[in-house]
């Protein structure tokens, strides 16, 4: 029976990459993990054990560093656009199809030192103290084929919850089914969001404010959930997506994942206390896991299911 070499593809995984920019006294940090996978006529690598088509993953890993160096880095999405084209547009002949480039983005604040406590005279305007700041970890996906990129941001472990505002009831019961019905509970997830930009990379098209549209879409999906009065985590999700396309004209489509990080009600009548929603224990897991995409009408979703 003969056997068919099917789906390839090689590269150089979680380059950790920290570019310190020194133009000033007052220090820029960017903190990547970033990803090299690459699709072409690979076929040989693997059938024959030749290599006169293979890229080896070092020299990916380092043209990480030297593109780091060379161009900067504005943005993470900015970057990956760079590496994607670079591999699939100038490797020798022609054999990388398509690169997809993968970041994570790890944040980094300021330490403020009040003039009473610096060590020296100026401390706090030097700017060269930082804080990992601990919200979530920003990432982003390029792929470019030849002929159009594909963007996709996100973030992952944003951690949120509200303490009221939240029912769940009316739900289907069997011979199986024990949860009570709530009318006021504690709701709390762990965001994991990606969203896909209309960003195709054609020739004069323009460039999203990368930086500025993760902010923007970062702060409507939190605004909706605290805004929203919630039923379920199902009809939280809907309006987190929503408000994200009804906002940010340069996203298409959002799609999150939304585990429901339980809160118990602990029983303390064995004590002779009364618990009035005041005391809960926090389950890690197991847990409910709750995803779903929102996209524009018009719009054929991307975006993987994990």
């Amino acid at each position: 029976m003969a056997h068919v070499l099917g789906q390839n593809q090689y590269g150089k995984a979680e380059n950790r990459i920290v570019r310190v920019y020194r133009d000033s006294t007052r220090h820029e940090i960017k903190d990547l993990n970033v990803s090299v996978s690459l699709q072409g006529e690979f076929e040989d690598v693997h059938l024959t054990g030749s290599n006169a088509n293979c890229l080896p993953t070092d020299t990916t890993k380092n043209t990480v560093y030297a593109f780091a160096k060379e161009y900067g880095i504005e943005s993470a999405e900015a970057f990956g656009i760079l590496l994607a084209r670079h591999f699939v547009d100038n490797t020798e002949r022609g054999v990388v199809h398509s690169a997809r480039i993968r970041i994570e983005e790890y944040s980094w604040d300021r330490i403020k030192t009040p003039d009473s406590s610096a060590r020296f005279i100026g401390s706090e305007e030097v700017g060269h103290s930082f804080v990992r700041t601990g919200q979530e970890t920003r990432t982003s996906e390029i792929v470019y084929d030849g002929t159009s990129v594909q963007v996709v941001s996100g973030l992952k472990d944003l951690v949120v919850m509200n303490s009221t505002n939240s029912e769940f009831w009316g739900y289907i019961k069997d011979k199986y089914t024990t949860l009570q019905e709530a009318y006021d509970r504690i709701l709390a997830t762990q965001v994991t969001a990606r969203w896909k930009y209309g960003y195709s990379g054609q020739e004069g098209e323009a460039q999203p404010n990368w930086n500025r549209s993760y902010q923007h879409v970062k702060r409507h999906m939190l605004e909706a959930f605290a805004e929203t009065y919630s039923y379920s985590l199902q009809q939280t999700l809907h309006a987190m997506g929503t408000r994200v396309l009804n906002n940010r004209a340069e996203v298409d489509e959002v799609r999150l994942e939304l585990p429901n990080k339980h809160h118990f009600l602990v029983d303390l009548s064995p004590f002779g206390l009364e618990n009035d929603n005041e005391v809960y224990y926090a389950a890690d897991r197991m847990y409910g896991l709750i995803e779903g995409t929102v996209h524009r009408e018009g719009v054929v979703p991307v975006i993987p299911v994990a």
